[in-house]
């Protein structure tokens, strides 16, 4: 990786920070990205060149039950749209 490529990604993600939590919110976006958003990417591609369509989307409801539990800056974790979009049908007393 060049020092171009690394002073991209930063410009991208944090060069304009004015503050930690900003800093922390760019550098958790960048991880997010490379863990999940560019292999998303990709897999959409290939449906689309094999004449599928494709619908990408990004969640970012925080659901109640995250509050106390997660940091308030969370908006939503990795699958906490199954919750909405099949409404809890498994989960069942004091949960």
């Amino acid at each position: 990786v060049t020092s171009e490529v690394v002073d991209r990604i930063y410009n991208e993600y944090i060069g304009n920070a004015a503050n930690r939590a900003q800093v922390r919110d760019g550098f958790l976006e960048a991880v997010a990205d490379a863990v999940f958003v560019f292999s998303a990417v990709e897999v959409a591609r290939y449906h689309r060149d094999a004449g599928n369509p494709v619908y990408f989307y990004e969640f970012q409801h925080r659901p109640s039950s995250a509050t106390g539990v997660v940091p308030e800056f969370v908006k939503a974790d990795h699958t906490d749209e199954i919750a909405f979009v099949f409404g809890k049908p498994f989960l069942a007393g004091n949960v």
